[in-house]
């Protein structure tokens, strides 16, 4: 087990901000996990669990506490039949290191979540999803450390209670309670994708006139889209998505349909207004804001181009919420979470 002290947060976050947290330990080993929460308990700290830092945001005050780091290595077949199989993935594996070894075995269920930055062990936290796939129609289990029980349990897809962007993990009294050892899939074997696709997936097929729609195929084309779109978090500070898309009822997308806002029916029946229409839409794309840019590309991203705290992201974030509020009526719900700075 390896304990750092006083690790600049910036240096653990893709949006690199954030003062330092009292300790980093990283966990590399099951016996690691324990032994970290006691010696956070020992010296009357609070934890937090990250990954790879890509949906997270430091504060300038940094963290008066533990930070644990999810270093879990292995990926495994447990089970294959012609129709299915089950892969077991460490926490602290790459997501798409996961996505790589699925689709070069024709496994699918994840292809279009390719290129997603961040851990495995993230993954079912943040319930992620893009371009018709969501990890919650395809995992079947996390095992987890619950420093409540201290022990390590299973947790079923139905106990993970998810949602979007939102689960047991990170909303509700149970955030913090669980630290992610591995994460069991459950993926269609020597089978993929069907269309019609997603939009943006498939206007590329029909565009470059695409046949294929193996696993391996489709991540290469979401790879691609995805270089287009989206800033890579190793060269350009970001955090991704910095905002939540809307989901609105039937009577309110019907009224902001007849307002001129577009809104998008999800295959699940849902309606959802995407935020970076909003943000477009507000005269925002493109602009830079208190050091903090709103991508050209993709109005939901925002890239730390020169801002050096929080309190430049805090100031960049309120000019953007005001000014679609005032626009079109909606406040939008920042998509990454922030590291808390007080101890509970």
């Amino acid at each position: 087990m390896n304990i750092k002290e006083n690790v600049p947060i910036s240096e653990l976050t893709t949006m690199r901000l954030g003062g330092k947290a009292r300790y980093v330990i990283e966990i590399q080993d099951l016996k690691d996990i324990p032994t970290a929460y006691n010696f956070a308990a020992e010296k009357k700290l609070p934890t937090w669990i990250m990954g790879g830092g890509a949906n997270t945001i430091g504060q300038d005050a940094g963290f008066a506490g533990v930070i644990l780091l999810n270093k879990l290595k292995g990926i495994e077949v447990v089970s294959e039949t012609s129709d299915e199989v089950v892969v077991r993935a460490m926490g602290g594996e790459i997501w798409d290191d996961l996505v790589d070894f699925t689709c070069e075995r024709g496994y699918s269920g994840i292809e279009a979540l390719s290129k997603i930055p961040g851990t495995v062990g993230a993954a079912p936290v943040q319930n992620i999803g893009a371009y018709g796939q969501d990890i919650a129609t395809v995992i079947e289990s996390v095992e987890a450390w619950d420093r409540e029980s201290h022990e390590l349990i299973i947790l079923s897809n139905t106990e993970m209670q998810m949602s979007y962007r939102s689960t047991i993990f990170n909303t509700g009294k149970d955030t913090g309670r669980y630290f992610i050892v591995a994460v069991n899939l459950i993926l269609a074997n020597d089978g993929h994708m069907q269309p019609p696709f997603y939009n943006a997936l498939q206007k590329y097929i029909d565009t470059h006139k695409i046949t294929d729609f193996s696993p391996m195929s489709i991540r290469k084309i979401v790879s691609e889209i995805r270089a287009e779109k989206l800033p890579d978090p190793a060269v350009e500070a970001s955090a991704g998505s910095f905002f939540k898309n809307i989901f609105v009822t039937d009577d309110e997308a019907a009224a902001v349909t007849a307002a001129g806002i577009k809104v998008w029916e999800k295959e699940n029946g849902k309606k959802m207004i995407n935020s970076g229409y909003l943000i477009e839409g507000a005269g925002l794309k493109g602009k830079e804001l208190h050091g903090m840019k709103v991508s050209d590309k993709a109005a939901l991203v925002l890239i730390n181009k020169s801002a050096k705290s929080y309190a430049d992201l805090d100031a960049a974030r309120t000019e953007i919420r005001n000014a679609v509020q005032e626009k079109y009526g909606f406040m939008l719900e920042q998509e990454p979470v922030e590291i808390p700075t007080g101890v509970k």
